[in-house]
């Protein structure tokens, strides 16, 4: 394997030198540079899925459980900074100014729920999947045939936006046109995901996470070095950059730094950019918090999320594995805001003219005359942040459908080789799906995921909690709890179906601005959590076994 690595590069060296004097141009152009770069990390993390390639079933659905702390640390952050993160966020603030930073305190503050409340006692419950737990928690084949059909839709709904952020990366490097990205992209994560299963895919991640974090970090240095900012830290160096957006930056207090397209750097005041709730933004103080709750939430509901505390060895490693997930997430989470404030000076010239917001990360860095070579990189990086996310989605949606609907309700007497198969046809039909519904380019990436958020926010997560945390909260009440928060799912969906089609159904404001589809799962939560305690304490209570399992297998 080493030596692949050492023939790839020595064998990419001179020709990535050569192509650096490629011209930067926003869109329509084949750079050879960055598309030399991108296609020695997509053979990489071919290769690597062919290195470490599943055996069995364990390592297809678990990684062979034997996963470190620090592994699982960086593949839990590579597996969460997705397209979304890396592309999305910068994308929200460039478009919404500091409303978007409601994204970041939802995604960053639920991997803290998950450490405080979940982490650990889901690793003690030793099972594969979030249907399996559920299945086994409450004691019902059909909550478990429930519970993996949610985990596909979840899985399909978040892979979208990723594939939205392929789609896009593979735009700008190849100035191809949106759809052929999308399946170009596609097909190379399908391809090492089919090979590799979820040990390989872990692995990919961890080689991943380097690329994405050194990618997203490079550009911010040179940014804040060239146009005379603090760029030892540039995420401390972004504080004064926001200021300037704020008061305004005149030709003179910048003289001579322009931008890539030589326009001054320079920009009218904008206070509304640091005043989340301003009405320029559209958004209100409500549609904030519900939306950093609703993703909070919905981040302890994930099944790829929840997934991944399985692949370790301990439950104390599920816990220290979250710890890791988080710093390393930080790193990237700290310094979307940078992109997308410097991003907002250098395109406010007019004549810039208007530009994809989910790929104002690379824009900024063109704009900013960074060298074309690490404008590349940063567009790997984004590609590997998608792939990341992506190949965990695919893996977590493939073992829902060949662990918990055909080993265990279909034929529960499937042999591993059966199962194998089975896993790489739902991972084939659920990239198909995907796709299909990907190159219809429905909203920003996001917002997009947002929506996987809320269904996971209303579905998974009470069943989880409660599931974990109260011994009395039986079958029956999981049923009402999973029945109630369908029908909020339902209906939030309902309403964004029919908007974007262009039909008014009754009570269209309200239900659009109290259940909008990025967050409805504020209420739709603890609705389902409500709905599941009062049916608990009107039926036969939970078996004895279970109670007792809860205390002296996950408690203890």
């Amino acid at each position: 394997m080493k030596r692949i690595y050492i023939l790839l590069l020595f064998t990419l060296i001179p020709l990535v030198t050569h192509a650096a004097s490629d011209a930067t141009e926003l869109e329509g152009s084949f750079k050879v540079g960055p598309a030399i770069i991108l296609i020695f990390i997509l053979t990489l993390f071919v290769l690597v899925g062919i290195l470490f390639r599943a055996k069995d079933t364990t390592d297809y659905y678990a990684a062979g459980r034997g996963i470190s702390r620090v592994g699982s640390g960086m593949a839990i952050a590579s597996n969460w900074m997705s397209a979304a993160s890396f592309l999305g966020m910068a994308a929200l603030m460039y478009g919404t100014g500091y409303h978007g930073l409601s994204y970041v305190v939802g995604w960053t503050g639920g991997y803290v729920l998950l450490l405080i409340l979940m982490a650990g006692q889901i690793r003690r419950y030793g099972k594969y999947t979030a249907a399996d737990f559920i299945g086994d928690r409450y004691y019902s084949q059909t909550l478990r045939t429930i519970g993996a059909g949610i985990t596909i839709i979840i899985s399909i709904a978040y892979a979208v936006g990723q594939f939205g952020g392929i789609g896009l990366m593979f735009k700008w490097v190849m100035g191809i046109d949106y759809l052929p990205a999308v399946i170009i992209g596609g097909s190379v994560v399908l391809a090492y995901t089919l090979i590799s299963g979820m040990l390989g895919v872990t692995k990919n991640m961890q080689i991943q996470y380097v690329i994405i974090i050194t990618s997203f970090m490079v550009p911010l240095f040179i940014l804040t070095a060239k146009f005379d900012y603090f760029w030892l830290i540039p995420q401390i160096g972004y504080g004064s950059v926001v200021q300037d957006i704020v008061e305004g930056v005149k030709i003179v207090d910048k003289a001579g730094m322009a931008n890539t397209l030589g326009h001054h750097f320079a920009i009218v005041p904008s206070p509304e950019y640091a005043m989340p709730w301003d009405p320029s933004t559209g958004q209100t103080f409500f549609q904030w918090m519900a939306i950093a709750f609703s993703l909070m939430i919905g981040t302890a509901g994930l099944p790829h999320v929840i997934q991944r505390f399985y692949v370790v060895p301990r439950a104390r490693d599920a816990r220290w594995s979250v710890v890791w997930g988080l710093f390393f997430i930080c790193l990237l989470y700290w310094s979307a805001p940078v992109y997308s404030a410097f991003g907002t000076i250098l395109s406010s010239n007019p004549e810039v003219g208007k530009l994809a917001a989910d790929a104002i990360v690379v824009y900024t860095a063109q704009l900013g005359n960074v060298n074309p070579l690490i404008v590349g990189l940063l567009a790997a990086g984004g590609v590997s942040a998608a792939f990341s996310t992506t190949s965990g989605l695919l893996v977590a949606g493939s073992s829902a459908f060949a662990h918990d609907l055909y080993v265990k309700v279909i034929n529960p007497e499937a042999k591993p080789r059966t199962q194998m198969t089975v896993a790489r046809l739902g991972t084939l039909l659920m990239a198909i799906i995907i796709t299909a519904i990907a190159v219809l380019d429905l909203a920003l990436i996001a917002q997009l995921v947002a929506i996987a958020f809320s269904m996971a926010g209303c579905t998974i997560f009470p069943l989880f909690l409660l599931g974990i945390w109260w011994s009395g909260s039986n079958r029956a009440g999981a049923k009402a709890g999973l029945i109630v928060g369908s029908i909020v799912t339902l209906i939030s969906l309902t309403y964004l179906i029919g908007a974007r089609a262009g039909w008014i159904l009754p009570f269209n404001d309200f239900i659009t601005y109290y259940l909008g589809a990025w967050y409805f799962a504020w209420i739709g939560a603890p609705l389902a959590i409500t709905a599941n305690i009062i049916v608990s304490r009107m039926t036969k209570e939970t078996p004895i076994e279970i109670r007792k399992f809860l205390i002296e297998k996950v408690h203890s």
